[in-house]
């Protein structure tokens, strides 16, 4: 299944994406709310474990491609995190762009897309979304696309160590009609 914006197109994932996607997983600014950068093998790991997920639900994380450029940006879309919490099980919106990509606009374009395709076409009766606090660019992203924060929601992320700064985040959710 392949989704298209004004600006984008959601794929499926490709051989070919391979070495675009790992530069941004390595770069340091698009991890910096992450654990680690990811290797070559890790980052394609990733991808296998993306496209699997596809197989499994019908939805994952989209490659994102610009159609001006054709150019791989990074991936945006729907997947059920491989952890329990309070929360879970769930279907969680996520995202992860290209530094060149920030700022404009691309992030919520595509996760609208995705949203609104896990209402209309998964038929999710919720979405959340979850990052760590100081993550302000994706927390903005969460709220321009009509996620509310559940300040009751907040959790220690149980796949980061115990004590580390990355552990605390805070969850955003969306049900369909919420404005």
């Amino acid at each position: 299944m392949t989704l298209e914006t004004p600006r984008l197109i959601l794929r499926r994932w490709q051989t070919s994406d391979s070495e675009p996607f790992q530069r941004i997983n390595s770069d340091p600014a698009v991890v910096e709310f992450l654990l680690k950068p990811l290797s070559l093998e890790e980052s394609d790991s990733l991808m296998n474990r993306i496209e699997k997920h596809f197989d499994q639900f019908g939805f994952g994380l989209w490659a994102l491609e610009l159609k001006s450029s054709k150019e791989l940006i990074g991936f945006t879309g729907l997947s059920r995190p491989n952890f329990e919490t309070h929360f879970t099980p769930c279907v969680e919106v996520a995202w992860r762009l290209a530094k060149a990509a920030w700022g404009k606009g691309l992030a919520s374009e595509a996760a609208r897309a995705a949203i609104d395709f896990g209402f209309k076409n998964a038929g999710l009766e919720e979405i959340v979304s979850f990052t760590v606090p100081a993550n302000l660019r994706s927390r903005a992203v969460m709220e321009r696309i009509g996620m509310k924060r559940d300040l009751k929601g907040d959790f220690e992320h149980p796949n980061v160590p115990v004590g580390h700064p990355l552990r605390p985040h805070v969850l955003y959710r969306i049900k369909p009609g919420d404005p």
